[in-house]
């Protein structure tokens, strides 16, 4: 019974969106040519998005620009679209790390390329891109965890509202700057906090530009758990094994059970509810089911 494909055929656009690989929220029907915007980003070079897939199952995704705090520059954003479609088709992931290099998460977007891109035409633009290309990335079926270190600003800040979790040295700290600049978050961010935090404290983190330390940020639900290292090592390490706690597992279930929850999430109950069903078909009979009924019936004898 087990299966690759989600089949139903009642499945809504928007479901369709969840579990289809590759499909992004805007397209041309939205005024949004991609081609044109990777054109103009690829203007504006400098860093790079590094991934290392592990046989445990857990990739770590690094924000690689020290010399900016990890700024994304132009060519950042583009491969870390890269990046995410090398993650939907890695099936043996599990799950996800995402750090900055150099003891410290991201400062947002590169201001070289912000002052170039400086009509509402360009933000628009710029903004469905890093919409869709975050989107695409919390709709992995992999449960990812942003470890962050340092200063985690502006888009920065937005990008660990996509992941499933958020771990924090003590000394670090989140902050969504927008206001300051005179904008407001254009990765996605705003909705994401107020799914994570409610309405109500993401409104004051967002209108206050709030410095949020390792111990505000717990408090309101912001993250998991404060690391007890700040080595850049030691607290990748600690990360790893908080997340290997999650992962245990065959990764079709942990894939499925990631897909399920991501569902329920974004979907109205019926469709949840339809998507859950089909879910079920991809494990129910497959290897690690007949595996773990057989290892039940030993138990009881």
């Amino acid at each position: 019974m087990a299966k690759n494909l989600l089949t139903t055929s009642s499945l809504s656009v928007r479901t369709k969106l969840l579990h289809q690989t590759g499909v992004s929220l805007y397209n041309t029907s939205h005024g949004f040519h991609e081609e044109e915007v990777k054109k103009k980003l690829q203007q504006f070079p400098g860093g790079s998005i590094d991934l290392q897939k592990e046989d445990s199952g857990i990739g770590i995704l690094t924000l690689n620009n020290p010399s900016k705090m990890n700024a994304f520059s132009g060519v950042m954003m583009l491969q870390l679209l890269e990046k995410v479609i090398e993650l939907e088709n890695w099936t043996e992931g599990k799950g996800l790390i995402v750090r900055g290099a150099k003891n410290t998460f991201s400062s947002g977007s590169d201001l070289n390329a912000v002052k170039s891109l400086g009509t509402p035409e360009d933000g628009m633009a710029l903004c469905m891109f890093m919409q869709n290309t975050l989107t695409r990335f919390m709709r992995l079926p992999l449960i990812s965890v942003a470890l962050i270190q340092g200063r985690a600003l502006g888009g920065g800040a937005e990008f660990t509202t996509a992941c499933d979790f958020r771990l924090m040295t003590a000394e670090s700290e989140i902050r969504f700057v927008h206001k300051e600049m005179g904008i407001i978050p254009s990765w996605g961010g705003a909705a994401r906090l107020v799914e994570i935090i409610g309405s109500r404290q993401a409104l004051k983190v967002l209108s206050g530009a709030l410095k949020l330390d390792s111990k505000k940020a717990l408090n309101i639900g912001m993250v998991e758990e404060v690391l007890q290292s700040s080595d850049e090592t030691a607290c990748l390490g600690e990360a790893q094994e908080w997340l290997k706690q999650f992962i245990r597992g065959p990764p079709e279930v942990i894939r499925a059970l990631k897909r399920s929850v991501s569902s329920g999430k974004e979907l109205c109950l019926e469709e949840a509810l339809q998507t859950e069903k089909d879910l079920v078909g991809t494990v129910w009979g497959g290897p690690a089911n007949k595996e773990a009924i057989a290892r039940k019936g030993k138990f009881n004898k």
